[in-house]
């Protein structure tokens, strides 16, 4: 039987970062998150550090924006079983709130986070700017013109079931090597439709998406295709910190590059920015990349 999907892919999003409030009081707070479907079965990593940030924003004033956030990936989760994620309330101050969250199934922690809140405050200000000459996304075909026609589960997946529009400003390398080894990669992103969300679920949703497509600045100077046979790739841990408040509704570029890859690891930062050119996030994630070649 044919998978079905939704006629608007942004309700995936929408459903993620609704969580089941369990319990509460001065010292922690539990949530239950869900999965959409999933072909391979397993939690979308992005989900969990959502889901992760959501809780820990009920936790706590709704004045504060999240600043920074720190991921540890630490085993694969049951995409057929709910998240069980707990807060602990660390430390709420005169003005940083931090917050502890696990999330677990089957009474084994899959992710461990950590992330910080700021009431705003006045202070200097600069920031690196957006590179010149990126192709606009409107320039760009979205991904369901790139892979929608293939019968297969998978690419069919990456077509029709992502809650973002994600425009590669380089050649993809979902099918092929690129042409050109370099350790950079840059894609715009935007919801296909819009959401009406907080400054902090929003953030939430930019760090979903921001796991889609970093270590590709790893794998694209490597000539590694995303099905290269017997490669495994898998991230280790991620890290974000937020700079500015944003519109996920709006195109957002994300600028990436490896500065290094080793002991089957790769490491990917990243810029993200406003289509006007703020700078509003800066991204790093480390993953494990594994080729047969290499043992």
């Amino acid at each position: 039987m044919a998978t079905t999907y939704p006629d608007d892919p942004t309700d995936i999003l929408r459903d993620v970062l609704k969580l089941e409030r369990l319990d509460a009081d001065e010292r922690s707070s539990t949530f239950l998150g869900y999965t959409p479907p999933q072909t391979r079965g397993r939690v979308f990593g992005g989900q969990g550090m959502a889901q992760s940030l959501v809780a820990a924003s009920h936790s706590g004033d709704a004045d504060r924006f999240v600043h920074s956030m720190h991921c540890y990936f630490i085993r694969p989760g049951d995409a057929t079983q709910p998240l069980h994620i707990t807060v602990d309330h660390h430390r709420d101050g005169r003005s940083f709130s931090v917050r502890h969250v696990e999330v677990t199934q089957h009474e084994k922690v899959i992710l461990s986070l950590t992330c910080s809140f700021q009431t705003a405050a006045d202070g200097v200000e600069h920031y690196q700017p957006m590179p010149e000459g990126i192709p606009r996304p409107d320039e760009l075909p979205p991904i369901s013109a790139l892979v929608g026609m293939i019968d297969d589960p998978e690419a069919q997946e990456l077509a029709y079931n992502r809650p973002f529009d994600i425009r590669y400003a380089y050649e993809p390398i979902f099918l092929r090597p690129a042409s050109k080894k370099i350790n950079s990669n840059i894609v715009w992103m935007k919801t296909f439709t819009p959401v009406n969300v907080s400054d902090n679920v929003a953030a939430a949703g930019l760090a979903y998406v921001s796991d889609y497509t970093i270590l590709e600045s790893i794998m694209r100077n490597h000539g590694i295709t995303w099905v290269e046979p017997g490669k495994s790739v898998a991230s280790l841990d991620h890290a974000m910190w937020f700079h500015r408040p944003f519109n996920l509704n709006e195109w957002l570029l994300f600028v990436q590059e490896s500065p290094s890859a080793q002991s089957a690891r790769g490491l990917g930062v990243g810029r993200i920015y406003t289509i006007d050119g703020d700078l509003v996030a800066t991204v790093a994630q480390e993953g494990m990349i594994r080729l047969p070649k290499f043992g």
